[in-house]
């Protein structure tokens, strides 16, 4: 028997500016437990609606979201943040709280006793691989990008969510960086047992990363798949996301020389 998926969307959709602009246009997608989903898709597709319409930063007009097999529209939306992480695409930090107090801020306002929430933040730190003693009390303006970002995952994770919602959460970083910090989320996710859903428009990340790829354009959700099953798609712009890697991957096999440093 197939075990219910931790969100679904069932026919959603959302318009903007007095129905004038279709954002998302009738999207049914299931995101399984466990799973590590990317949607992919250019500026204007409708991802990062679809991503906010999950913890009800915006609200849908049409069609139901379920999020741990409850109805969104029934949960207070507060409470509803709470339980899901989220990972915003430039750290999204509290500029004038310290790293500690920017990871804490989920279990302060949950009442976690102040104890707990030192220990939380030290294992935190660990687990985005921050040295605790140097960075504890710095601000988010003393931070290089990538340890902004790295902050931004440990806030997420501070009260112990199933799910986490990324937005872009690397895209402004360097590639070695944002290499790194994919490959480090990636771990996270498979150790703690996480659902993720991240949105990129970059094919690549999105590959190597998820499970599955759903590809959003014009507001509507053209494939879903696992990278070999969006291979075997005859949509053309999904022939088109992926021209870029396989491209990208033989021109780095002309120019490296076999059995090189790498």
């Amino acid at each position: 028997m197939p075990t219910m998926p931790l969100i679904a969307y069932a026919h959603v959709g959302k318009t903007f500016d007095d129905g004038r602009v279709v954002a998302v246009d009738d999207v049914s997608l299931d995101v399984a437990e466990g799973e590590f989903l990317a949607i992919v898709g250019g500026s204007g597709s409708g991802k990062t609606t679809l991503l906010r319409l999950a913890n009800r930063l915006i609200e849908a007009d049409t069609g139901t979201i379920t999020v741990e097999g409850e109805d969104v529209q029934s949960v207070d939306p507060i409470l509803l943040r709470r339980r899901i992480g989220y990972v915003f695409q430039s750290g999204g930090l509290f500029p004038h709280l310290s790293v500690a107090g920017n990871i804490g801020i989920t279990p302060k306002l949950l009442g976690t006793p102040p104890a707990e929430i030192s220990a939380r933040v030290d294992e935190l730190l660990d687990l985005v691989r921050l040295d605790r003693a140097p960075y504890r009390d710095r601000l988010p303006h003393e931070l290089s990008g990538g340890q902004r970002q790295r902050v931004g995952v440990a806030r997420a994770l501070a009260a112990r969510p199933r799910i986490v919602l990324m937005d872009e959460p690397f895209g402004a970083l360097d590639p070695l960086t944002r290499d790194a910090l994919g490959e480090d989320f990636r771990e996270l996710h498979r150790k703690l047992g996480l659902t993720t859903v991240m949105i990129t428009h970059d094919m690549t990340e999105a590959i190597l990363l998820a499970d599955r790829i759903a590809v959003m354009r014009g507001g509507k959700l053209l494939a879903q798949g696992t990278p070999a099953e969006l291979s075997a798609s005859d949509d053309p712009y999904v022939g088109e996301l992926l021209r870029t890697p396989r491209r990208q991957a033989e021109r780095l096999g002309a120019l490296l020389p076999q059995g090189g440093a790498a």
